[in-house]
């Protein structure tokens, strides 16, 4: 039963491969024309990879692959939840606030202890705003920090 498991898995996956490629598709073009590296480019090879993996999956299913409806299905469950919060409290916290919130949560949940974990998870919001910010010139939503914004 397991190996029916991987294979509609995988066959799940080659769907979310395909409707994610055909996303990057929609795109517009760039300013200035198009360009080599453009805005599709990671999505294009993520589609890829991803494409390619859910093949194997289908191909070679694992044969001892059980769910694992224990502790472990608790934290993948867990884990999920929290993704599924920070997408959705990106905007209103902003991205520090939901980072910290989300790495220091999962940090904590992978054992962790709590404060070094929510320490782990503040210095990786900052850490990532400021590259994306200001090395990459790609704004990323301060929320509830919006007073902190400049010029």
């Amino acid at each position: 039963m397991s190996m029916f498991n991987d294979r509609v898995f995988g066959v799940l996956m080659i769907v979310l491969a395909v409707a994610y490629g055909w996303g990057a598709t929609q795109f517009p073009e760039p300013f200035g024309g198009a360009e080599a590296v453009g805005p599709e480019t990671f999505p294009y090879l993520l589609a890829v990879v991803l494409g390619l993996s859910s093949l194997y999956m289908v191909v070679r299913p694992d044969p001892d692959n059980a769910w694992p409806w224990s502790r472990t299905g608790v934290e993948l469950i867990i884990a999920l939840v929290v993704l599924v919060l920070y997408a959705a409290l990106l905007q209103p916290l902003g991205f520090i606030l939901a980072t910290l919130l989300a790495v220091g949560t999962l940090c904590w949940r992978m054992g962790a202890p709590p404060v070094k974990a929510f320490i782990v998870g503040g210095i990786s919001g900052v850490v990532v705003f400021l590259i994306f910010n200001f090395a990459l010139d790609l704004p990323l939503p301060l929320g509830v920090l919006s007073f902190l914004e400049v010029g």
